[in-house]
């Protein structure tokens, strides 16, 4: 079953509505040719098995302005061009992932991230202190009052992001990510982000401080060249996307979890748990990204069960669906349960991609968590049993916000 052999194939759905529903019915065989925006047509790969082999593998790459054939087939306005596109360490193959990569990565050590534990501690405090100052009863939507807030003063702070741009590059970067964007709303979503991102880099050149947004204008060794500033663009947007957004859906789906199921809380006052088990099991059962489009097979793939990948394929990868994979996790692996021994998930990706704010995201949402129920016991969900509409993309998972009571009238 190769892709030239498929006339027709399901649409993954762009809204991202039932993303899970999805990945369970493309978890039948190894890989399962979709349809993406563009169109384009790609190989989903929802096994956690299949994902860790082709994401170990040199046969496939992220680089698609080097190796995919069917990008000059692709319109103006391509709504995954954000991602699938972006000039940085994200999207290079080889060597020269390795280098890019190099520059960023000793910030986000697990060494240098326990330093940074007291400046989230702190901010977390804040905006948990003016939760707790509602009136009884008042209704909050916790992730635009605590995740959101929390996540994109720490990330802004590390690349030194300036008050009057941190909500606007957020909100750009909220946008480009909205896969259901049709061309015109992508591109115009697209050229606003990276004018902000543009502006930021003007203001860290005219303003440099020690921050990593003044540390990468620098070369990164004597005599070296500048980074290329279309690079210097898409490091930004990786890292304070990457930095905000997913650790944003990170926390507030740990609450939802938390809020649905009350003995979790009971079992962590006997010590039967912990936080970092709750943070563990929110990312297996709800991973803040689903697919990564898109990747491309530099040679044929043979997986098996008569599917092959062949050369020049596109790819797209299902990271949130790796967790529930039954074969992984034979039992109920759609249930929350912070006490099951095997957390085991890729919702940090894998390979030489693995995320690089895997340390700093665990560790936003344990302070986020246990300061949150430690502050508000009583803490309720402001509408039991309903489940909050989702953001809209099949690349970002999680909630759109989430209403709790933070003290029940």
């Amino acid at each position: 079953m190769s892709s030239m052999s498929i006339t027709r194939c399901p649409v993954l759905d762009p809204t991202g509505r039932a993303m899970h529903t999805e990945a369970t019915s493309l978890r039948e065989a190894p890989a399962v040719l979709v349809e993406l925006p563009g169109p384009v047509r790609a190989w989903a790969v929802t096994r956690h098995s299949v994902i860790q082999a082709l994401t170990n593998d040199p046969r496939v790459s992220r680089d698609l302005r080097r190796h995919w054939p069917g990008l000059d087939r692709m319109p103006e306005g391509w709504p995954l061009a954000a991602l699938a596109l972006q000039q940085s360490f994200f999207n290079f193959y080889g060597e020269e992932h390795r280098r890019s990569r190099r520059r960023v990565a000793p910030t986000f050590s697990p060494r240098q991230v326990a330093r940074m534990r007291p400046q989230v501690q702190a901010t977390a405090d804040l905006l948990i202190d003016a939760l707790a100052e509602l009136p009884p009863g008042t209704v909050v939507d916790v992730r635009q009052a605590l995740a959101l807030p929390l996540t994109i003063t720490v990330i802004s702070d590390l690349f030194g992001v300036p008050d009057h741009l941190r909500t606007r590059i957020g909100k750009g970067i909220d946008a480009v990510l909205n896969s259901s964007l049709g061309p015109e709303e992508a591109l115009a979503a697209n050229n606003a982000l990276y004018e902000r991102l543009g502006e930021l880099l003007r203001y860290k050149r005219e303003h440099p401080a020690a921050d990593l947004t003044s540390d990468l204008l620098l070369p990164s060794d004597p005599g070296q060249e500048p980074m290329p500033e279309d690079v210097l663009l898409g490091t930004l947007f990786l890292m304070i996307g990457a930095g905000y957004e997913t650790t944003v859906n990170l926390i507030t789906s740990a609450v939802q979890a938390v809020l649905d199921h009350p003995e979790t809380l009971a079992r962590i006052h006997e010590g039967a748990i912990g936080w970092p088990d709750v943070i563990e099991e929110t990312l297996r059962v709800e991973g803040p990204i689903m697919h990564i489009p898109m990747r491309c097979a530099l040679d044929d793939i043979d997986l098996g069960d008569g599917v092959v990948i062949r050369k020049g394929d596109a790819i797209t990868v299902g990271f949130a669906a790796a967790g529930r994979d039954p074969e992984l996790h034979p039992q109920c692996p759609e249930r929350f349960d912070p006490t099951r021994s095997s957390k085991e998930h890729l919702a940090f990706g894998h390979g030489p991609h693995f995320c690089l704010g895997a340390h700093l995201a665990r560790l936003e949402a344990d302070v986020a968590l246990s300061t949150l129920f430690g502050r508000l016991p009583d803490l309720a969900l402001a509408h039991p049993g309903e489940q909050p509409a989702r953001v809209e993309s099949f690349i970002i998972n999680g909630p759109v916000g989430l209403e709790v009571v933070p003290r029940p009238a």
